[in-house]
């Protein structure tokens, strides 16, 4: 997710997308924890993408 589609969403959308990636990033540690997880990458992009949906929220709500 790059981080001109994360500006362009409003707050209530921000909010819905952070509780999907928190529930991605979950069922991605358990797959890596069982070793099922194919691109171990995933996980690193999935808590980019937290980082960046939480950051814009916080940058939203500031003003």
């Amino acid at each position: 997710m790059k981080a001109s589609e994360v500006r362009a969403m409003s707050v209530a959308e921000l909010n819905t997308k952070l509780d999907a990636l928190k529930k991605d990033l979950f069922m991605l540690r358990m797959q890596h924890a069982t070793n099922q997880l194919d691109n171990p990458q995933k996980l690193v992009q999935t808590k980019r993408d937290i980082a960046r949906v939480k950051t814009m929220i916080r940058e939203k709500e500031e003003k």
